[in-house]
């Protein structure tokens, strides 16, 4: 840095001058120590009928694959987020489902409320047409409607694969402004949209530190519940609820930063049994919902009291152990239990942990999402469970509480030869809590003795709801 230059600014008897070149010399300096800071992020809608294109938009803008495309109508639900980045601006990008107008369909009516509640949050809204189909009723309902609204609108056609611009002359008729045309397959045209994007946005953002913010996925059957309890933590109607399974096909990420929290909740497709998914794009859900729970930290496992624990619940919860992702269990729809007295859910409890066994430190919350009954004791479980994967042991009192034990109950010995653990440590900077045991003869030390050793842990510390892993090296 130019010192010569910052002793000049400091003897500067200017005060504004001063505040400018202390500015300029601080920015300066962030960016020679590679300091990496963000825009506060602006939000972009993606709206339109049904089959124009807008997860393949969304998968384009984001360079991702999050939001499944298919030629089926109604495949997009619930509202998709996503980050892009362009000329050194990050903004957000919210896929919707298809808007339909004046339908009874059930599913229907409820994608029309996450288009209204994605168009209240957006700065801007791309309205995406197909340019090969031209103006149909439907288009003209949806543009009457944004019309009305006080947020910038740009008309966007997709689907010109061939360079057919002239055919984008009718849809001035909308009264939208100048059409832009695009293929969101190809990504051609999407370069000049992004710009014109950036240059709608508010001036002003705030600066905000790039973070690494824990992930909660809830997960479980269809039908269990997953999606409400998602809408009743943050509050709206976030995600769709139906009675019909199968009604969430995306994984969702919804910020939640309440009550002293701040976190990601990721609501995830049900997973069904193989033999069981039948459409293509359930496939690709459930495919989704098990690639979330890969980048997750924490899985809430939700299983329907009225149903108990079944096969699938035990197939989600390989994944999840496989995975050697944290653990909580909740059993929702308990107001629909008939006799909820003390002995039905120590029943229920115990059949949970003996079908799960060995893992069985883990949280259990019987409540419901739809009478919001403990749901506050989930979130609270979820983040203590967090901060228990993160939990680090001394070496020294490591030590001090398991070697006397090891002492007092030794490894069997094997071929007449007798096994020694002089000493042992946690292992730093791991995914999972490892434990390292170093003996004489590591070969010889089987399963049932590092269970042993990882119960005498979790009674001493508590790992409540996290996998540990434990070795035993040479010494």
């Amino acid at each position: 840095m130019h010192f010569w230059g910052l002793n000049s600014c400091l003897k500067e008897q200017n005060k504004d001058m001063k505040i400018k070149y202390l500015f300029a010399y601080l920015s300066l300096f962030l960016y020679l120590c590679g300091a990496n800071y963000t825009v506060m992020s602006n939000i972009v809608a993606i709206v339109g009928r049904p089959n124009v294109g807008k997860s393949t938009l969304f998968n384009r803008l984001t360079q991702t694959r999050h939001a499944i495309v298919s030629e089926e109508a109604g495949t997009t639900r619930d509202r998709q987020y996503g980050k892009c980045e362009w000329g050194n601006r990050e903004f957000s990008v919210i896929d919707t489902g298809g808007w339909v107008v004046g339908s009874d369909d059930i599913f229907e009516e409820e994608i029309r409320k996450q288009v209204t509640l994605a168009t209240d949050e957006a700065d801007v809204i791309l309205f995406l047409v197909d340019i090969q189909n031209g103006i149909t009723d439907l288009d003209e309902a949806v543009a009457g409607i944004l019309r009305r609204s006080k947020k910038p609108v740009l008309l966007v056609c997709n689907k010109m694969d061939n360079n057919e611009t002239y055919l984008a002359a009718e849809f001035y008729a909308l009264g939208l402004g100048e059409p832009q045309c695009i293929s969101a397959t190809t990504g051609s045209g999407t370069g000049d949209l992004l710009d014109l994007v950036i240059s709608k946005f508010p001036k002003e953002g705030d600066a905000l530190p790039d973070e690494e913010i824990p992930r909660f996925a809830v997960v479980g059957r269809p039908n269990a519940g997953k999606s409400s309890l998602i809408n009743a933590f943050i509050g709206e109607e976030r995600n769709i609820v139906t009675d019909i399974a199968g009604t969430t096909r995306d994984s969702i990420y919804t910020r939640y930063d309440k009550f002293g929290f701040d976190f990601y909740l990721v609501d995830t497709a049900g997973i069904r049994r193989k033999n069981k998914v039948s459409e293509d794009l359930e496939f690709y859900s459930v495919m989704r919902s098990i690639r979330s729970i890969e980048n997750s930290d924490v899985c809430i496992l939700m299983i329907d009291a009225t149903r108990g624990i079944e096969a699938q619940d035990l197939n989600i919860f390989q994944i999840i152990q496989k995975n050697q992702k944290s653990l909580v269990v909740v059993v929702n729809k308990w107001d629909l239990v008939p006799d909820k007295d003390t002995k039905v859910m120590k029943t229920m409890e115990d059949a949970i942990r003996n079908r799960m066994a060995p893992f069985t430190d883990f949280p259990i919350i019987f409540g419901s999402a739809l009478t919001k009954q403990r749901i506050f004791k989930v979130l609270e479980t979820a983040k203590d469970v967090f901060l228990n994967r993160r939990r680090k042991v001394s070496t020294h009192k490591l030590n001090e509480e398991m070697l006397p034990l090891i002492e007092a109950y030794p490894p069997p010995s094997m071929k007449g030869k007798y096994i020694k653990i002089k000493y042992c440590m946690q292992i730093p900077d791991t995914r999972v809590p490892s434990f390292v045991f170093y003996a004489n003869l590591p070969q010889y030390v089987k399963e049932p003795y590092k269970r042993f050793l990882e119960n005498k842990i979790r009674e001493r510390w508590d790992f409540s709801g996290c996998p540990i892993n434990i070795f035993v090296r040479q010494k």
